[in-house]
Order: structure tokens, then C-alpha cells, then sequence
């Protein structure tokens, strides 16, 4: 499927919610933007069966990392709602939250307290996402995440494509003070593993597209409207708040 096309079916757990999620762990059949030639736009969820006893609700909402020295993320570690995003830099839906919905999440729910926003690369669009992936991560480490992805996420940006040099030229438009320890970080063995620490989340729960979410460990699929989301962090919040 382009990128141009977004698939208009809801996720299983999404649309049936926990009582589906029960009969297995991870059902998460998200669409947005999978490429056709690596995932069905009507592809069903990928899934792996629950052990006895688990709580397969509480075990996505548990995927919140909440390390302090997470450079891909943003907000308190103890905050009520962990937004977690799966997305790619090639992905224009993703582009479109980017600019268009998680400014207002971050400047409603993240300044106040309420909100921390992790990211979680999953590059579905070949060697130049992966690529661009590794130099998101490069360029946190230098404690320019959120402006490489801000610059990554620009209007016309994905046109220009994410080789080596445009990658260098992001990361100086972000404001990466040393660009040789970038190139190295971004050519290293952390970055590639921490890539795949990403990735390999996404697939054992089911992603499958990007963007996809989770608030609280509740499925969101797709650069859905702004309202979508804040319905879903209030929720979050009133039952982070009644301790469930």
C-alpha cells in the first residue's frame, strides 16, 4: 500500500477492546500506511497466544519503558499516560501526526505533566528508513532527537530522501553539535541495536503499519484526528487515576 493511501478498518483490539485482547497477547491488527509488497492492507492481526493467567492489556501497557535516559522520548517517566508511537521517517502519515497532531498533544498533555510520548523506530520502507532511523537515534545522543525528527518530519523533507549526506544535512539543520561522532553513532552496533530492540517489540505484539500507538496500552492505528487522541489520554488518565 502507498503512502498515499490510508486504510479506512480499525484494529481487532481497538475496535472489540480488552475482551478481545483477553484471548490472546498482543492482537493488534493496525493499518495506515504498510507498503504492498511486505504487508497486506486487510492483513489480520499477528498474534501469539496468551500464557494462563496473563493479562494481555496489561502486558502492552507494560511495554512503557519510563527510562529516564531515554533520548527518543519526551515528558515525566512517572507521568499518568505513556503515548508509545511505532513509526518510520518515510512514512508520510507519520509526517502528517508529526506536524499536525503531536505538537498540540505535547503542548496540552506533556508540559502539564499528564503525557510522556516514546518513540519507537520501526522502519518498514527499506534501507533508506532504517537508515534514517539509525540517524534519529544517532542524533539523540547528542540530545537532538526531538529536532532532527521535527526537521526528518518537515514539509517536502521525505521527497528529498534520507541517504547519507541528506541525513548529515538534517542532523546540522537540528543542531547536532559534533557531526564526526554522529556519522559514528549513526554507523554503529548500538544504534543497529537499538533499532532492533524497537522492532522486534513491534512485531511480537502485532504491528504491522506505521503509525501505530498505544496510550496505556490501548491501540490507536493511523495519523488519526486530534480528537482520537485526547479522548484516549483523558481515558487513560481517569483510570491511571483509579488505579486500574
Amino acid at each position: 500500500m502507498s503512502t498515499s493511501r490510508k486504510s479506512t478498518r480499525k484494529p481487532l483490539l481497538y475496535a472489540a477492546g480488552v475482551a478481545l485482547a483477553a484471548l490472546t497477547l498482543g492482537i493488534v491488527s493496525w493499518q495506515a500506511t504498510a507498503p504492498a509488497d511486505k504487508h497486506r492492507e486487510t492483513s489480520s492481526a499477528a498474534s501469539a497466544e496468551a500464557t494462563p493467567g496473563s493479562d494481555p492489556a496489561a502486558e502492552l501497557k507494560a511495554l512503557a519503558r519510563r527510562e529516564a535516559g531515554d533520548k527518543l522520548a519526551v515528558g515525566r517517566t512517572d507521568a499518568p499516560v505513556v503515548l508509545i508511537e511505532y513509526s518510520d521517517f518515510k512514512c508520510g502519515y507519520c509526517a502528517k501526526f508529526a506536524r499536525d497532531t503531536e505538537p498540540e498533544l505535547v503542548k496540552k498533555y506533556v508540559a502539564d505533566g499528564t503525557l510522556r510520548i516514546e518513540w519507537r523506530n520501526f522502519p518498514i520502507f527499506g534501507a533508506e528508513s532504517e537508515a534514517a532511523a539509525k540517524a534519529a537515534w544517532a542524533a539523540g545522543q547528542q540530545d537532538r532527537f526531538t529536532a532532527f525528527h521535527a526537521a526528518a518530519y518537515a514539509e517536502g523533507a521525505k521527497a528529498k530522501g534520507f541517504g547519507e549526506d541528506r541525513l548529515v544535512e538534517l542532523a546540522r539543520e537540528a543542531g547536532v553539535p559534533d557531526l564526526d561522532r554522529f556519522k559514528a553513532d549513526m554507523a554503529g552496533e548500538q544504534a543497529a541495536a537499538a533499532l532492533r530492540r524497537d522492532r522486534e517489540e513491534g512485531y511480537r505484539i502485532g504491528v504491522q503499519s506505521t503509525p501505530s500507538f498505544l496510550v496505556n496500552g490501548q491501540p490507536i492505528a493511523g495519523a488519526q484526528p486530534l480528537g482520537a487522541f485526547t479522548t484516549a489520554i483523558a481515558r487513560a488518565e481517569a483510570q491511571a487515576k483509579a488505579g486500574r
